[in-house]
C-alpha cells in the first residue's frame, strides 16, 4: 500500500510546488508595470516604447508606465533593469546595441545581456538608408564602392558616434565591399547629417526618420537601404546586399525581462506582443517611424539575439573597433 501511495505523494507535492506560480501568472498584473526604454522623449524607441504601452495597458487591465532612461548607448538601462526583482512588473526596451554591439565592445558591462535578460519578443525593426552627399558623382552602390576604391581613404562616412550600429554598418560596407572610407563620428545623427549636407563627410547610413527631410528635399541623396529586404517605407531603394553580396544591418528592438521572471508571464506577455504589433493602427503608426512592427515568439528573439551578436562580434573584430571608455 505505501509503493502504491508514493507516486500519488510525488503529483500531489507537485500540484501544491505549482500552484503559487500558476496562481500568480492568472493573477498578473495586479500592479502597474514599468517598461525602461533607453531613450529620452520622443526619439523613435520612446515612440515606440509609448505605442506598446498603451496596448499592453489595454490588454492587461493594469497600467504600463514608461521610464526613459537615456544614456551610455543603453547601458544606464539595462544596468537598472538586470537589477530589478524578476517578477515580470520590470520590463526593458532591448536594443541592437544594448544586446549585440556593446557586448563585443565592452569588457567591463554592468549586465551581461545573455546571463541576466529573458528575452521576450521583438517589437520593430527598422532599415536604414545610405545617403550621399549630393555632389558626389556616385548615383548608385555599385558607382560608389568604385568611387571609394578609385580614392582609398579620401572618402568619409559620418555616424552617430563609435559602436553605433551607424558606427558598423560602415564599417561592414567596408569589409565586404573591399573598400577604405574613413569613419568619422558626431555626437548623434543630426550633426551628422549636416556634415554630410556640407559636403564634410560624403556619407552616411542613418534612419529614414532622420534623412528623411532630407532626402525630400534634395540636400541628400538616398542610394540604398541595410537590410535584408527593400524597406517597406522606400521600395523604390535597392538593398545595399542587392550589389554587395552578405550585407544587412538594421536596428532592432524588443522587450526583455529580468532572469527568473516566471515562463507564464513571459509567455502572457509574448503573447499579448505579438497581438498588438499586429493590430492596424499599431502597423501605421510604426511605420510612421520608419520601421517594420515584428512580433515574434521568446524562442524566436533569442535565436535573432544570438545570431546578431555573433554577427555583429565578427564585423567588430575583423575591422579592429576600439571603444574608449
Amino acid at each position: 500500500m505505501k509503493r502504491a501511495s508514493l507516486p500519488v505523494a510525488w503529483l500531489l507535492t507537485a500540484i501544491v510546488v505549482a500552484l503559487p506560480q500558476h496562481a500568480s501568472a492568472q493573477a498578473y498584473p495586479t500592479k502597474p508595470v514599468r517598461l525602461i526604454v533607453p531613450d529620452a522623449t520622443g526619439g523613435s524607441p520612446d515612440q515606440l516604447g509609448r505605442l506598446l504601452a498603451q496596448k499592453l495597458s489595454d490588454s492587461l487591465g493594469q497600467q504600463v508606465v514608461v521610464d526613459n532612461r537615456p544614456g551610455a548607448a543603453g547601458v544606464l538601462a539595462a544596468d537598472v533593469a538586470a537589477k530589478s526583482p524578476p517578477d515580470g512588473y520590470t520590463l526593458l526596451m532591448t536594443t541592437t546595441s544594448i544586446y549585440a554591439i556593446l557586448p563585443n565592445l565592452k569588457k567591463n558591462l554592468p549586465y551581461d545581456h545573455a546571463r541576466d535578460f529573458v528575452p521576450i519578443s521583438r517589437i520593430a525593426t527598422a532599415y536604414n538608408v545610405l545617403v550621399v552627399n549630393t555632389s558626389l558623382s556616385a548615383k548608385s552602390v555599385p558607382e560608389l564602392v568604385q568611387l571609394a576604391k578609385d580614392k582609398p581613404g579620401q572618402l568619409n562616412y559620418a555616424s552617430a558616434g563609435v559602436g553605433s550600429p551607424a558606427h558598423l554598418a560602415g564599417e561592414m560596407l567596408n569589409l565586404l565591399a573591399g573598400t577604405k572610407v574613413t569613419h568619422v563620428p558626431y555626437k548623434g545623427a543630426g550633426p551628422g547629417l549636416l556634415d554630410v549636407i556640407a559636403g564634410n563627410a560624403q556619407i552616411m547610413i542613418t534612419s529614414p526618420i532622420a534623412a528623411g527631410p532630407h532626402m525630400t528635399t534634395g540636400r541628400v541623396r538616398a542610394l540604398a537601404t541595410t537590410g535584408p529586404e527593400r524597406n517597406p517605407g522606400l521600395p523604390d531603394l535597392p538593398t545595399i546586399g542587392e550589389s554587395v553580396p552578405g550585407y544587412e544591418i538594421s536596428q532592432t528592438w524588443g522587450i526583455a525581462a529580468p532572469v527568473g521572471t516566471p515562463a507564464p508571464i513571459i509567455k502572457r506577455l509574448s503573447d499579448e506582443i505579438m497581438k498588438a504589433m499586429q493590430q492596424p493602427d499599431v502597423k501605421e503608426r510604426v511605420a510612421a517611424t520608419g520601421a517594420v512592427p515584428v512580433g515574434d515568439s521568446p524562442e524566436a528573439f533569442a535565436t535573432f539575439i544570438t545570431r546578431e551578436r555573433q554577427r555583429l562580434g565578427e564585423v567588430i573584430s575583423r575591422t579592429g573597433i576600439v571603444l574608449n571608455d
